[in-house]
């Protein structure tokens, strides 16, 4: 019986340990920037861990399933860079050509960037000269474009003109009062929001301001942080609606256009995180939503799992192989990308296992394909189609000299070696070397002759080295013509084709 008494008040080290990691939990959880609908359910999900004993499956499984969650992107995002002239350098520098479709990618930015910088429109009304200077005075400190009214009647002139996010009025007014302005506020433009200010608040008045719509009834003497507060609750409230949602542009073209390095010169362009994931030969809905926690070794789905990599929630996802997805009992691959595509659905994504919204808004997605015959009617109708049809042999000139044949070099060891090719010769490898309308077979053609040089320079007894490479000498590096360039003939012949 002594040594059970001495014993009872040695405390149990296992039961301490797995408190103080249920409190890590709570203090993950606050720290993850969740929503608050998001934070209410994880933290009933930790309450029921914590009644579990530490031996059981289904503990270790919640543990991973909280750090997975705190883990993830919520409210983390990379700062654009909102110049229009860098991204058109990008674009011109990476790629030569293409104008039609770099000038659509340049419009979907330009939008994109208008969106971002636009400063909300706020209405201040009131018929007392000091209070609508001092409330002019902080909006415009908050980077809020600003008008004002010294009465009702002139607030309506200037509703009748332009729409503005935000009016906070005064409700005792001549002629025209605080209610009958939000009336014919919210008749004309139900998005945007009115703040009613009044000396003279009473319980009636405020109840029937609420019924009319307005988003808060705020009595003088006026606090500077309540102001402030409100009219940031108030703009969120129609943030999705100001977000840039554009649609998601799908590059269309033959391989080797330059599909996915336009993704990622967009990306650049932006100075946001690139991902990518390949479609192709994907048969399971659940590698794009993730499968449910009551399967053993439920994972989420490659969407969920490219976020939480790349640590941001707005990066540039470029969907590749759209037209090469595949389609089994075990679900259809493209009815999952119908939500994560539709810029009405994706703000609330579900993946299986999260079980919880996630925002796939700030993503800009692109698409990539060879052709659209395999492509669904629905998702087709979600995408802008921009074809890559091909490069003429001009360009494909211009993009050896520049791109092509600076890069070989280099990566052969030849870079810093003064050799020089001479525009026939490049002329010769893609006609008769190459037929493709993008430019893959073009740059091994090239690897392989830069190769060549760099073996030529290291066994000098055998092959005198060059230093300029001439049509004539592309046949003895790269063997004979593989392809012949013919001119059709200018007139019929009978028997001939």
């Amino acid at each position: 019986m002594k040594i059970f008494k001495k014993n009872e008040n040695i405390p149990d080290i296992r039961v301490a340990d797995d408190l103080g990691e249920i409190d890590e939990l709570h203090r993950a959880v606050q720290a993850a920037g969740m929503p608050p609908d998001v934070l209410k359910s994880v933290s009933k999900e930790i309450e029921r861990i914590a009644k579990m004993g530490t031996g059981s499956a289904e503990y270790t499984i919640g543990i991973n399933y909280i750090d997975y969650l705190t883990s993830l992107p919520w409210n983390r995002s990379s700062e654009d860079r909102l110049d229009l002239k860098a991204a058109k350098t990008i674009l011109d520098l990476e790629h030569y050509g293409l104008e039609d479709l770099k000038r659509r990618i340049l419009e979907h930015l330009a939008v994109r960037i208008l969106h971002a910088t636009r400063r909300p429109k706020m209405l201040v009304v009131d018929d007392e000269k000091v209070t609508r200077m001092n409330l002019e005075h902080v909006l415009g400190k908050e980077g809020y474009d600003v008008f004002s009214a010294k009465n009702g009647a002139e607030a309506l002139d200037l509703l009748a003109r332009q729409k503005f996010d935000v009016i906070l009025t005064d409700l005792m007014m001549d002629k025209v009062d605080g209610m009958t302005l939000l009336s014919e506020a919210k008749q004309g433009h139900p998005d945007t929001e009115v703040i009613i200010i009044t000396g003279y608040a009473t319980v009636p008045t405020a109840v029937e301001a609420m019924k009319k719509g307005s988003y808060q009834f705020l009595a003088k003497p006026l606090k500077l942080d309540d102001i402030r507060g409100t009219v940031k609750k108030a703009l969120a409230r129609n943030q999705d609606k100001l977000k840039a949602a554009g649609p998601v542009l799908c590059f269309v073209g033959p391989p080797g256009t330059g599909k996915t390095s336009l993704g990622m010169s967009i990306a650049h362009s932006l100075q946001r995180k690139f991902v990518r994931i390949s479609l192709a030969g994907m048969k399971d809905e659940a590698q794009l939503r993730g499968h449910r926690r009551s399967y053993v070794g439920a994972l989420p789905g490659r969407i969920i799992q490219e976020l939480r990599r790349c640590e941001t929630n707005n990066p540039v996802f470029m969907l590749d192989e759209l037209d090469k997805i595949g389609q089994e009992f075990k679900g259809d691959p493209a009815a999952a990308l119908l939500e994560i595509l539709d810029p009405q659905q994706n703000a609330y994504f579900m993946d299986h296992y999260l079980d919880a919204p996630f925002d796939l808004s700030m993503i800009m997605f692109i698409a990539t394909a060879n052709h659209l015959d395999s492509i669904p009617a629905p998702l087709l109708d979600r995408l802008e189609i921009l074809w890559l049809s091909g490069y003429t042999e001009e360009e494909k000139i211009q993009i050896a000299f520049n791109h092509m044949i600076p890069k070989e070099l280099n990566a052969s060891g030849l870079g810093d070696q003064s050799i020089l090719f001479d525009a026939q010769a490049v002329r010769s490898i893609i006609r008769n070397y190459t037929r493709e309308a993008g430019l893959r077979n073009l740059q091994r053609q090239m690897a392989s002759l830069c190769r060549k040089i760099a073996l030529n320079r290291l066994d000098e007894n055998l092959h005198p080295s060059v230093s300029e490479i001439r049509e004539t000498d592309v046949e003895n590096y790269l063997g004979p013509p593989q392809f012949f360039f013919e001119v059709a003939q200018a007139k019929d012949r009978v028997g001939v084709a």
